[in-house]
């Protein structure tokens, strides 16, 4: 038996619109991507800095929001300020002292090169040797000649950097500022009051997953970040090291602690690496330090502070993180959470007034079964 469906051109023309039109959207979403990272960006720092904002312009004399959003900007400068200041010139000077250590090893595995040299011999690895040096002569030769483009391309991204923190930084003062009276514009559109109140309690719920994230996690990363440094500075007065490598120490555990599930275990590879380019033993005693610490604060320290902020299971911190991470890049994963804590909201909102909608239909169903059910009997005791 043949099927023949007829579809007229006036419905045929809308499905192929509509797929181009999808279509479009995403390779416009694609095109901007950058852009809505940093709008993004921009749009959380402005909701983790809105409480501290809105506290500041109750106490000023005028009560002026702009006042408090340029005093709570003033203390953000600072403290990347600091963090430059602080993190740049040591690592410099690890990188400087280990360049001027490679002389030394050069000249260590030089004395040991007949002990080797005898060990090729005997076992026939001339050939193999030869053919890795060339490789590696090379590969030198190559780095050398694209030397001035990675230079320029180092330099060009460190301008990106540049341009994208200015530009989170002014979008957010401006959403601070600019925030309050578009939400009164919002609110104002409704005229069912009903719905206005139940969409506001709805934002206030998302609003408060995400400040309640983003103190928490300022909150143990900060805890981890002065651990940190207390220990690296112990270490330095051990074994003769540096003092100035506890303060970036602290900066890079705290700032890499903010990556969720990942982060703070790259910032402790870090951390030991410097110390183990002063000492080998204070690397490894600070890597122990860190292992140990990590389990304290992932079955402890961070479940105490962070519990019923966002209430969400590992697997979907797991998938949210693992999104963000490889579709909007490092700031993906430090929002992922907060996002997926925004939408288990809006899902536990849908399913309640979905349950609610379905309780109120039963009971008109019933309603009406019984009512029927009444007149029934009415006609039965009339017979």
């Amino acid at each position: 038996m043949n099927v023949r469906i007829e579809i007229d051109t006036k419905t045929f023309v809308r499905f192929w619109l509509v797929v181009i039109g999808f279509a479009l959207a995403i390779l416009a979403i694609y095109s901007a991507l950058s852009a809505l990272i940093i709008i993004g960006a921009a749009f959380f720092l402005a909701m983790a800095l809105n409480g501290p904002v809105s506290h500041v312009a109750k106490i000023l004399p005028g009560k002026s929001r702009v006042g408090a959003t340029a005093i709570a900007y003033v203390v953000v400068v600072l403290l990347l300020g600091v963090f430059i200041f602080l993190v740049v010139p040591p690592i410099v000077e690890q990188t400087a002292k280990f360049i001027e250590t490679l002389p030394a090893v050069f000249s260590s595995l030089t004395s040991q090169w007949q002990g080797l040299n005898t060990f090729i011999v005997e076992h026939n690895l001339q050939s193999q040797l030869d053919g890795a040096l060339a490789s590696v002569k090379n590969s030198a030769s190559g780095w050398a000649t694209n030397a001035g483009a990675t230079l320029l391309n180092g330099l060009g991204s460190v301008f990106s950097v540049v341009t994208a923190t200015f530009l989170v930084l002014v979008l957010s003062f401006l959403m601070l500022i600019e925030g309050p009276v578009w939400l009164d514009r919002l609110w104002g559109v409704y005229n069912n009051k009903q719905r206005m109140e139940s969409h506001r309690k709805l934002a206030d719920r998302m609003y408060n997953v995400v400040t309640g994230y983003v103190t928490g996690a300022l909150t143990v990363s900060a805890i981890g970040s002065f651990f940190t440094g207390v220990v690296v500075f112990i270490l330095c007065l051990i074994f003769n090291m540096p003092l100035n490598l506890a303060l970036p120490s602290a900066a890079i555990a705290f700032v890499l602690s903010l990556v969720p599930m990942f982060g703070a275990t790259i910032g402790g590879i870090i951390i030991s690496l410097l110390l183990a380019l002063n000492s080998v033993s204070a690397g490894i005693i600070f890597a122990i330090y860190f292992i140990i610490y990590q389990q304290i604060e992932n079955n402890f320290i961070a479940p105490t502070i962070q519990s019923k902020r966002v209430e969400l299971s590992a697997l979907a911190v797991l998938v949210s993180i693992t999104i963000g991470l490889y579709v909007f890049g490092l700031a993906g994963g430090i929002i992922s959470i907060p996002i997926a804590g925004c939408m288990k909201v809006l899902v536990e909102d849908y399913m309640e007034r979905a349950k609610r909608n379905r309780a109120q239909s039963d009971n008109a169903v019933t309603k009406l079964v019984k009512k029927i059910r009444g007149k029934d009997q009415e006609q039965v005791q009339e017979v």
